[in-house]
């Protein structure tokens, strides 16, 4: 009965430093702010170029508070939201050159404070979160691998418009994704998000060997 005294009082004790090591100090977010803007003072690009990437628009301060995990009506109001600003080929196309699309996948250029001012079109970086080629030894995890990507849906239309949106507007399709926005915040044309959705769906594409 002692020992089992006693293995009851360890538990307890266990549980009470469990949930205060679990308990976060609150941070004022006025000093959060103040610290990632006097991270930049010099920065090369000029001001009107990068402090508006440091103002959240309202997605992102939703997805903020809810750790990445809004609540049900927050979800389907961040959804709606950016659904509405996706924008479609004009002649309803969404395959564009896979070969291109695969370039743009390896490039991670752009967006940088090294490529201000900006010599080339930026690149998507895709390799940095995913795995989307067999042969392909270095690529990051933080996204699913995109193997047989257009195989495993059959090479349907349908499938291509929705490669698109994922790739146009993440939130979109999976509010609070960590995939950026490519279209909505305007990091790559759409010709470009075309050519990528062509490596994801094309026969041809290394992505479905």
């Amino acid at each position: 009965m002692k020992k089992l005294s006693l293995t009851l009082a360890a538990l307890s004790l266990l549980v009470a430093s469990s949930a205060m090591a679990q308990q976060k100090p609150k941070v004022d977010p006025a000093r959060v702010d103040a610290a990632i803007k006097a991270a930049f003072p010099e920065f090369p690009a000029p001001p009107e170029v990068w402090q508006p990437r440091l103002t959240p628009d309202e997605t992102m301060k939703q997805c903020s508070a809810s750790n990445n995990s809004p609540p049900k009506a927050i979800f389907a109001a961040i959804e709606k939201r950016e659904m509405a600003t996706i924008q479609y080929p004009a002649d309803g196309k969404f395959l564009g050159d896979w070969k291109k699309g695969e370039a743009i996948a390896q490039s991670g250029y752009g967006l940088r404070f090294t490529d201000y001012p900006s010599t080339r079109p930026n690149g998507g970086n895709c390799y940095a979160c995913h795995q989307l080629n067999k042969a392909e030894v270095s690529y990051g995890t933080i996204g699913p691998p995109l193997l047989g990507y257009g195989k495993l849906r059959d090479f349907k239309p349908a499938e291509a418009k929705i490669a698109y949106e994922k790739i146009y507007d993440s939130h979109a399709t999976f509010p609070c994704s960590l995939m950026p926005r490519f279209g909505t915040n305007k990091i790559l044309s759409m010709e470009q998000m075309q050519d990528l959705v062509a490596l994801l769906m094309s026969p041809d594409s290394p992505v479905n060997k």
